[in-house]
């Protein structure tokens, strides 16, 4: 297929439509999805898919969507490949009644959000927006966030769809979609049928600057702290009462800085404390621990440990619990093993014309996990700026361009077959 001839995309037209849908999932529930509302953009998914002849597309029980792409070659034994997105958005900021804006032939001035004029876009603060001059940025109103995590990948998805049915002279091997619920709380692939999609390779699109793709995300832990206290009257408490929250928040205030989100970058792990909650006799205080090196978890999981038993001395008579749950690991340690899957990405991006940066992230995806469930599976950009706030933003071409890079590596995989 030829890309310098323009062809209709129906990305942007799409992206509008979904991020009206209100998919916030919720940590505290217990079902899956964590909220029934993500059905709603999945049953709009499969019907559009439907419309358009894919003929499988379904949504099952959990909120997951799949559907196939039959094959257009002739070549026998092109494996599978599967195209990953998912569905709900952070609970982070509020989700509800989005009001998209498309802001035309961006020039580098501020951009204001409309129903709150203190939400300022400035490139100062957002230095992506430098390569952004000509483009349309679509925002928020200024209440909301936007939805573009993840969003925008699922629009880009959808739009390759409709690209490889509208154009079955794209030669190309089988292609599964995959639509998750819940990835925002890191239960995105917990009831994944991953017989069924048969897939050999997949690739997420839930990345962040065009031309970019990522090969390696934190490890990950989750670390539940309870404190057990002592309580009683506090009319009668002198010598008596050992306040567990008192004894969460003094370990907490000990927490080093240079082990803090805020305090770190690049290839630098944390400790975060995400939720503190309890009464007088117990306490609990929630993390979450993260690092490239895995073996570094049990050294951040000692920090915890260490400032606990040391704040617990001026307390004798309380005393701590604390459990670590492992959460995902480090996906380049499966991707390794088989690098045509990134270069077969990197050369797509290169194919869309835009210089290739393959990056680590800091953060996790669907894709950290599905490449420890014998899925193999690296992160590609969406375009997706300033994730799970009210300045989040995305352009109409950088989405488009993601769109490209999904039908080379259809390509690709077909030539190299």
């Amino acid at each position: 297929m030829d890309f310098s001839t323009p062809i209709k995309f129906t990305v942007t037209e799409r992206f509008l439509r979904y991020v009206t849908i209100d998919t916030q999932s919720e940590p505290s529930s217990e079902t899956c999805p964590s909220t029934e509302k993500q059905k709603d953009l999945g049953e709009l998914l499969v019907k559009e898919l439907l419309n358009m002849g894919i003929t499988d597309a379904h949504l099952d029980q959990y909120g997951y969507v799949y559907a196939t792409i039959p094959a257009t070659t002739n070549k026998q034994n092109i494996p599978v490949i599967c195209f990953c997105s998912h569905m709900d958005t952070s609970p982070d900021c509020i989700g509800k009644d989005v009001k998209p804006i498309i802001h035309r032939n961006y020039q580098g001035h501020d951009l204001v959000l409309p129903d709150d004029n203190t939400q300022v876009l400035r490139m100062a603060e957002h230095p992506d927006l430098k390569n952004q001059t000509g483009n349309d940025i679509i925002t928020a109103s200024g209440t909301t966030l936007l939805g573009a995590d993840n969003k925008a990948g699922v629009a880009e998805i959808m739009d390759a769809c409709y690209q490889l049915v509208n154009h079955p002279e794209i030669k190309h091997g089988p292609i599964r979609i995959l639509f998750t619920p819940d990835e925002e709380i890191g239960r995105g692939v917990d009831k994944v049928d991953i017989k069924k999609l048969g897939a050999y390779a997949a690739y997420t699109m839930d990345g962040e600057s065009a031309g970019n793709m990522e090969n390696e995300t934190f490890s990950a832990d989750g670390a539940k702290l309870t404190i057990y206290g002592i309580s009683s009257h506090p009319g009668f408490a002198k010598g008596n009462m050992e306040s567990a929250i008192k004894i969460a928040g003094k370990i907490v205030a000990q927490l080093p800085y240079e082990l803090s989100p805020e305090g770190t970058e690049q290839k630098q792990g944390f400790v975060h404390p995400v939720g503190i909650s309890g009464h007088v006799e117990e306490a609990i205080v929630d993390f979450i621990i993260r690092d490239f090196d895995d073996n570094k978890l049990q050294d951040h999981t000692g920090v915890i440990k260490k400032i606990t038993e040391d704040v617990l001395k001026q307390y004798p008579a309380s005393s701590y619990k604390l459990e670590i749950k492992e959460q995902y690991r480090n996906m380049k340690a499966v991707l390794d093993k088989y690098p045509q899957i990134v270069d077969y990405g990197m050369e797509a991006i290169k194919r869309s014309g835009l210089a290739a940066n393959l990056r680590s992230i800091r953060g996790g995806t669907d894709g950290s996990r599905l490449s420890f469930m014998g899925l193999p599976c690296p992160n590609i950009f969406a375009g997706e700026h300033a994730f799970h706030g009210k300045q989040e933003w995305v352009s109409v071409q950088d989405m488009q361009k993601a769109v490209e890079v999904i039908l080379h590596l259809c390509m690709i995989w077909e030539e190299k077959g």
